[in-house]
């Protein structure tokens, strides 16, 4: 994996028919390229510096990041829409300062085949760093970080002493002398 390449990831839902794609981005010597799949089909953008620069102006977004986090909010708000054309698809992002439409042009099957196994082990590979260092810093893994849900103040919960009282802590228990069992000779035959 090419170190100098960044990723994110997010789930794009078509809100005119509910069909889920795979949005992937990937910025490498500052060109982001979109691509969305379905897992059997692929579509990708073709940005240059210069045509990035001219999309990025026309809606108004300042760096890449902004870019990036314009696509997972609308893609998160549910405010997609994806149009199937011939060998291409539209993807319009609706959002509050106004809509942004990027067309991406249909792979040919070994070279969707190709992204797709990359897009595999490119994933695979964040997955294992994640695993591997605990660590989420950047805006590529932090679409794996697991949802935590607050469910009110977190309340501290004391270690048990040996000896406490299961039922009620904070009380010692009562350890009886052990008096065993009296057996008498006398009785037996």
């Amino acid at each position: 994996m090419d170190h100098h390449t960044r990723s994110a990831y997010c789930t794009v839902v078509n809100k005119a028919d509910n069909t889920k794609y795979l949005c992937f981005l990937h910025t490498k010597a500052g060109v982001l390229n979109v691509g969305l799949t379905n897992a059997s089909n692929v579509w990708i953008t073709d940005f240059t510096k210069e045509s990035l620069s001219q999309h990025m102006k026309e809606y108004g977004l300042k760096s890449i990041e902004g870019y990036v986090s314009k696509i997972r909010s609308s893609s998160g708000n549910g405010c997609a829409t994806v149009c199937l054309e011939e060998n291409r698809l539209v993807l319009q992002l609706e959002s509050m300062p106004g809509a942004m439409t990027m067309a991406l042009l249909r792979l040919s099957e070994p070279e969707g085949r190709e992204v797709l196994r990359d897009l595999l082990f490119r994933m695979a590979d964040c997955l294992t760093h994640l695993d591997n260092t605990g660590n989420v810093k950047s805006f590529v893994s932090s679409e794996f970080e697991p949802r935590r849900q607050q469910t009110g103040p977190v309340v501290a919960v004391r270690k048990r002493v040996p000896g406490d009282s299961l039922i009620n802590p904070g009380t010692r228990r009562l350890k009886r002398v052990p008096t065993g069992v009296a057996f008498d000779d006398s009785d037996d035959l």
